[in-house]
């Protein structure tokens, strides 16, 4: 069985519908959850569910990002993940953490890739007058919100949306769309998922 782990900053639901689905379909185990905030509330929700936890704080590191990685790395790597999974990692990282993980690190990002990589999607779907938004899972390459999409999930913007409802919406379609792209990844198809 393919062993997952997943990154983390903050409350970790996408990570909780992970582990969820693995732990009830069995198609993947979740090995490590780990965090650049030890405050995070997913490090507790994991741990509920049974799922190590460890925290490496990247703030000591000042813009010293390969030294935080560096230290990442020891509880990753002690998890021998054949996975890695991004869910609401508020961290970019570096081309070479990213290549020790070629083609075994995803991302879900809130938006229709390639439009709007990066922070505030929602505004600028909705500064940009777009009918639609959505998600995206995609694979991690050193380029930010690059890689090969692995699965989208789409939601219309309503008349009198605001970020925070577009972005409620988006969330629920991440919930489903990102273990659905799991589950075809770990067992080798990369056939890109749309919901």
């Amino acid at each position: 069985m393919k062993r997952v782990a997943i990154l983390i900053s903050g409350g970790g639901s996408n990570m909780i519908r992970l582990v969820e689905t693995m732990q009830a379909e069995g198609y993947a185990a979740p090995v490590l959850v780990a965090s650049n905030d030890p405050t995070a509330a997913g490090l507790a929700k994991a741990a509920a569910k049974g799922v190590p936890t460890v925290a490496v704080d990247h703030r000591p590191f000042g813009k010293d990002r390969a030294a935080f990685e560096a230290e990442l790395l020891k509880p990753l790597l002690a998890a021998e993940p054949d996975v890695l999974c991004l869910a609401g990692f508020m961290r970019v990282l570096t081309p070479g953490f990213v290549t020790r993980f070629s083609g075994r690190m995803l991302n879900i990002h809130p938006s229709l890739l390639p439009k709007y990589p990066g922070l505030h999607t929602h505004q600028r779907a909705l500064d940009a007058g777009d009918a639609e938004a959505g998600c995206t899972v995609h694979e991690v390459t050193p380029v930010l919100d690059d890689g090969p999409i692995l699965g989208q999930a789409r939601v219309p913007v309503l008349s009198g949306d605001d970020a925070d409802t577009l972005a409620a919406r988006v969330l629920t379609m991440e919930h489903q769309l990102y273990p659905a792209v799991l589950r075809r990844f770990v067992a080798g198809d990369r056939t890109p998922v749309l919901l």
